[in-house]
């Protein structure tokens, strides 16, 4: 039987990604260490296991016990905009985590190693983005990303590590921490319209991005090691249509049934617009036809009904209080 592990299983897309490889037949062995997800994401039928992808002795328990045919890591901290203030944090979970995960992926001959980055490691002015550009990533979060991008890239002119390698981009559906007040715009909104709360914009809500349901993404990840053709490729992977955050505004409180509120915060430094260009995974993958915005939030409106809202985390650990946007400090507490 394949064996395979999920890092970040019972996250967002990851959890995802582990009932699509469960579906595939492979025996699953998901870890987290819930610092983002949840145990009741982790789909019924895999194998379970708490803990931290930067417990060298944990994760080198793991790989002589199950001797793993795939490794798909998704376990990151992945807010993008807060990584400029967690830098040390950042570098630690979603780099050094992330190396320790391909020293045993050597070590133990895995087939496969499938990483999700981002289209953060793309940076700003660069539309649409397009698999054969130069990244130029702006932030922490993105840096990380690239830098195992290459790492993987040094490991397969070395050892000969097989890997795919996915930069998914907005991903929003059922199982979103929408919790999460420094990421996941969809969430945030859906949170704060079911806590009676104005959805915060930062700056003119003119900023645009391709907001990709979970569906048109998860599948991809987890079938990839059966597409040949995927091998030591990377992908953009995501919906092709980008929309501005006001035009979010106004699907999102339609599917929850409101007139939208709507509180503007002081402009982030953020990159302004975002969109990517698919042709090459449709090449490898198929043609599929991405769920629409109006669809796919309709979606994942019924879900967070049924889980109702969630008490927004504070990050206890940020390292720059400097030029932290409105609402993330606890001193200010505007979301």
């Amino acid at each position: 039987m394949i064996t395979s592990l999920v890092t970040g299983g019972a996250g967002f897309i990851g959890s995802h990604v582990a009932k699509h490889c469960l579906n595939l037949g492979h025996k699953v062995i998901v870890l987290d260490d819930l610092s983002g997800g949840f145990e009741d994401h982790v789909p019924q039928g895999v194998e379970f296991m708490e803990g931290s992808i930067n417990d060298v002795e944990l994760l080198e328990a793991l790989f002589e016990k199950h001797r793993f045919d795939y490794v798909y890591h998704l376990a990151a901290y992945a807010a993008e905009g807060l990584s400029h203030f967690i830098r040390r944090f950042n570098y630690n979970n979603n780099l050094i985590g992330s190396v320790n995960l391909i020293n045993l992926s050597v070590l133990y001959k895995i087939k496969c190693f499938v990483f999700t980055s981002s289209i953060a490691v793309y940076g700003a002015g660069q539309l649409p983005m397009l698999e054969s550009m130069v990244p130029q990533p702006e932030d922490p979060y993105g840096v990380a990303k690239y830098a195992v991008e290459m790492d993987l890239k040094a490991a397969k002119h070395m050892f000969g590590l097989n890997s795919v390698i996915f930069r998914p981009h907005n991903v929003y559906g059922e199982n979103q921490n929408i919790g999460d007040k420094y990421r996941n715009v969809i969430g945030i909104f859906m949170n704060q319209i079911m806590q009676q709360k104005p959805m915060t914009i930062f700056g003119d809500g003119e900023q645009t991005r391709a907001f990709s349901y979970i569906d048109d993404v998860a599948p991809h990840i987890a079938n990839c090691v059966n597409v040949p053709a995927a091998y030591n490729q990377v992908f953009n992977v995501g919906a092709d249509k980008p929309y501005t955050v006001n035009e979010l505004v106004q699907v999102v409180a339609k599917e929850l049934g409101v007139e939208p509120k709507v509180t503007h915060l002081e402009a982030r430094k953020e990159v302004m617009h975002a969109h990517s260009e698919h042709s090459k995974a449709a090449g490898v993958f198929g043609n599929s036809k991405n769920v629409s915005l109006e669809e796919g939030i309709a979606k994942m409106a019924a879900w967070a009904k049924v889980v109702g809202s969630r008490a927004s985390a504070e990050f206890d650990n940020i390292e720059i209080e400097e030029n932290l946007p409105q609402g993330w400090s606890k001193k200010s507490m505007a979301v």
